[in-house]
């Protein structure tokens, strides 16, 4: 679902993670222009002739595959995007939120630096607490989960301004 809202040859800022690896590798046929701090997307399109990965760079924090720090945050700050394709630990009636305190400043400069902001959560998350706030509701354009997910908070998300989209 995630990957049909990116059309061929957008830039696109994909966060780590097992949820958006998933939706990184239904986009070949899209030929999009991807940034990333995700050694296992990075990996994935390694050998891809027609797809162009920007790695951030930054210090590999193993237990993620991810690229953290300064480096990674200031390739994002440099960049722009169409879209941005992230996850999160948790989500609240106040917003989205993360249990990775290092991965907090990446993807806040993903959200001030792309067009479209949307995340990705399975339906576990939503209503679920986590560690670091990251954004308000106001920040974010859509919001894909499962039918799963509690009504009540879908329902206060989406009069919040953000399109909910139900896998």
């Amino acid at each position: 679902l995630c990957a049909s809202l990116i059309s061929p040859n957008q830039s696109v800022f994909l966060d780590a993670g097992t949820t958006i690896f998933e939706v990184a590798r239904k986009l070949e046929n899209k030929t999009p222009h991807i940034v990333t701090n995700s050694l296992s997307i990075a990996n994935h399109y390694a050998a891809h002739r027609e797809i162009e990965v920007v790695v951030t760079g930054g210090v590999i924090y193993p237990r993620l595959q991810v690229l953290v720090g300064e480096l990674a945050v200031k390739a994002f700050q440099s960049l722009s995007a169409d879209i941005a394709i992230l996850g999160g630990g948790g989500a609240t009636q106040d917003g989205i939120m993360n249990s990775h305190m290092l991965l907090i400043d990446i993807q806040t400069a993903m959200i001030e630096s792309a067009k479209k902001i949307v995340f990705c959560l399975d339906a576990s998350k939503i209503g679920r607490h986590s560690f670091t706030p990251l954004c308000s509701w106001e920040l974010v354009d859509v919001l894909i989960t499962n039918k799963e997910a509690p009504k009540k908070l879908i329902t206060h998300i989406k009069k919040q301004g953000v399109d909910v989209l139900l896998a």
